[in-house]
């Protein structure tokens, strides 16, 4: 997805800028299709060693990969503006009536603490770490809940190599539609 034009590693809003124009490009072909299939099926088989007692999932956005078919007890995140700060709120699977203050939808149910998150990557490196939206809310909520496992779900293209800052959190694993990427 890169080419010698592409941001620096440090800009980050420009890679990210970058990495979604190509998202939103690779979700208008029929390649999606069969990537979100090539995800799906490892997806299911990494929960099911896992056995999430309830799982943390996220509300696709355009180009993201769709966790909606997944089925375990799961919840979805709820993002504050002021101050700023997330919770996960349980999910029956239903469509969401509520947005969130983002603008994202989100459930009504009881706050719940997930014992394994899947979060969105914009971007991904090697070691674990994500480019998200810029708003922090994952990495602030990874920060306060160290002993949950955290799975970065990413297309492949969105390997990139940026700069990591004090606040990133590293993600346990990273799946893409290609492959299972367990940092060190």
């Amino acid at each position: 997805m890169r080419t010698d034009m592409s941001p620096d590693p440090s800009d980050r809003p420009a890679l990210r800028r970058d990495l979604l124009a190509a998202r939103r490009a690779f979700a208008a072909t029929p390649a999606f299709l069969s990537a979100q299939a090539a995800l799906a099926a490892p997806l299911a088989a990494l929960l099911a060693r896992l056995e999430p007692g309830l799982l943390g999932v996220y509300w696709p956005l355009a180009g993201e990969f769709d966790p909606g078919a997944l089925r375990w007890p799961r919840a979805l995140p709820f993002a504050r503006r002021e101050p700023a700060g997330m919770a996960y709120r349980r999910w029956d699977g239903g469509a969401p009536a509520a947005r969130d203050e983002c603008g994202i939808a989100t459930a009504g149910g009881a706050v719940a603490v997930p014992d394994v998150v899947l979060v969105p990557c914009v971007g991904f490196t090697r070691a674990g770490f994500r480019l998200g939206y810029g708003g922090g809310y994952f990495d602030r909520w990874l920060a306060a809940h160290p002993g949950v496992t955290a799975i970065g779900v990413a297309w492949s293209g969105g390997e990139v190599d940026f700069a990591v800052e004090a606040h990133d959190r590293a993600l346990t694993l990273i799946l893409t539609e290609r492959e299972l990427i367990a940092p060190d």
